[in-house]
């Protein structure tokens, strides 16, 4: 990375820092949603599915608007996180938020669609073996959907590296703190002689959107190849 500067490498370290809690954080959440919605019939499913795939739908800077209006420290919730130390608004910890939020849809998809992919006859022979609903889904449902989890995993890291609308609005652009990899990107290009600097960036961008599709792939067919071999 010795050709980029290091505003521009400190912008992708904070982007990859922002992706790895975004995503690591989500993970659990999840893949708990994806096995409610693929398995589970309950009042107010279909809000709930609808909740998961507003960030989809919203303008991003909706929804950094709307975390701005629960996180920020006049708002209850956050006034409340702010006395217990936890900070989100104009913090690296609110780009994870908002950098979470718009990549779980596309976590929760890839794993529901792989839990419905399950023959849940096999989770119920299990079950008649006398093995509790935990252990049925340790050891039965997630080897089969590890692909689904990892997959989505990447892509919801993939989406978190390139989110902007949402992290600006929320945390704004501060260099060193919030500003992430889009945000560096559409600060160069609003000075005199920043192309060169937003065109590394790009770059940079590029490449790892699409190590991350390619890994996404190679990882999901050798979790399968094993999982299917064993």
């Amino acid at each position: 990375m010795e050709w980029l500067s290091p505003a521009e490498w400190e912008a992708v370290r904070l982007s990859l820092r922002v992706s790895f809690w975004a995503t690591l954080v989500a993970l659990p959440f999840g893949l708990f949603v994806a096995y409610a919605l693929a398995r589970w019939r309950f009042p107010g499913k279909q809000v709930v599915n609808g909740l998961v795939h507003l960030p989809l739908i919203l303008p991003p800077v909706v929804t950094g608007y709307l975390l701005l209006l629960v996180f920020s420290p006049r708002a209850p919730v956050g006034g409340f996180l702010q006395s217990l130390g936890i900070s989100f608004a104009f913090h690296w910890t609110g780009a994870a938020l908002a950098a979470g939020i718009m990549g779980f849809p596309l976590m929760v998809r890839a794993m529901r669609l792989s839990i419905e992919a399950v023959d849940p006859k096999l989770e119920q022979a299990a079950a008649t073996l006398g093995a509790s609903r935990i252990w049925v889904f340790a050891t039965v449902t997630l080897p089969m959907v590890l692909p689904g989890v990892l997959a989505g995993s990447i892509l919801a890291f993939a989406k978190a590296m390139g989110e902007f609308g949402a992290t600006i609005t929320f945390v704004s652009n501060i260099p060193g703190q919030t500003q992430t990899l889009p945000s560096a990107i559409y600060a160069f290009l609003q000075v005199p002689g920043g192309e060169a600097s937003a065109l590394r960036l790009v770059l940079v961008a590029v490449v790892v959107a699409m190590l991350a599709l390619l890994l996404s792939e190679w990882v999901s067919r050798r979790v399968a190849a094993r999982v299917g071999g064993a």
